[in-house]
C-alpha cells in the first residue's frame, strides 16, 4: 500500500510541476509574439502617419505612390497586429495541455516560416514593380514598386526573427516534454518509459 501511495504521490508530484512549468513556458511564448506584435503594429503607425505626410506632401507622382502604397501597407499592418494580439491576450486566461501547447508552439513556428516564403514574393513583386516602372517610365509602378520592396524587407526580417524566436522557444518545449513525459487527460495518470 505504501509503494502505491508513494507511487501516486510521486506522480501528482511531477504532473503538478509539469503543469506548472507548461503555464509557464505559455506565459513566455505569449509575451514572446506579444512583443513581435507591439513592434509590428508600431512599424504599421509610423508607416501610416510618415506616409500620409510624405503623401500629403509630394512633390513627384513616383513620392506620392510611395508614401499611398506605405499608409495601405501600415494600415494592414497594425491591423493584423491588433487582431493577433487581442486574440493572444485571450490566450493568457487559457490553460494548455502539454498537447495543446506544443499544437499551438508549431502553429506559430509555421505562420512566420510561411509569412516568410511570403516576404520573398513581396520582395519579388516590388523589384519587378520598380524595374517595370523604370523602363516603362511609371511612376505609379516605381513609387509602389519601392514601397513594397521596403515593407518586404522589413517584414522579411521581421518574420524571420519571429521564426528564429519561436524556433528556439519549440525546442525549449520539445525537450522538457522528452524529460517529463508524464500525462494526464483529466481522467488519467500515465507514465512513459523511453527503451
Amino acid at each position: 500500500m505504501k509503494k502505491v501511495l508513494t507511487l501516486i504521490l510521486i506522480l501528482y508530484c511531477s504532473y503538478a510541476f509539469a503543469q506548472d512549468s507548461l503555464k509557464s513556458f505559455n506565459n513566455s511564448r505569449i509575451k514572446t509574439t506579444s512583443a513581435g506584435l507591439e513592434v509590428l503594429g508600431g512599424w504599421g503607425i509610423v508607416n501610416v502617419g510618415a506616409g500620409a505626410i510624405g503623401w500629403a506632401n509630394s512633390t513627384t507622382n513616383t513620392s506620392r505612390y510611395f508614401y499611398q502604397m506605405n499608409v495601405i501597407w501600415g494600415s494592414v499592418n497594425f491591423g493584423t497586429a491588433l487582431i493577433s494580439y487581442a486574440g493572444l491576450q485571450r490566450d493568457r486566461k487559457k490553460h494548455f495541455t502539454a498537447a495543446e501547447t506544443l499544437k499551438e508552439q508549431q502553429k506559430l513556428e509555421k505562420i512566420f516560416l510561411i509569412n516568410g516564403g511570403l516576404d520573398v514574393a513581396y520582395i519579388g513583386t516590388g523589384l519587378y514593380l520598380k524595374l517595370a516602372g523604370d523602363s516603362r517610365n511609371s511612376p505609379i509602378m516605381k513609387g509602389y514598386g519601392s514601397s513594397i520592396l521596403l515593407q518586404g524587407g522589413f517584414l522579411l526580417i521581421f518574420d524571420g526573427l519571429m521564426y528564429q524566436s519561436e524556433k528556439n522557444n519549440g525546442g525549449k518545449l520539445r525537450h522538457f516534454l522528452e524529460k517529463h513525459p508524464i500525462t494526464f487527460d483529466g481522467r488519467r495518470v500515465g507514465m512513459i518509459f523511453n527503451r
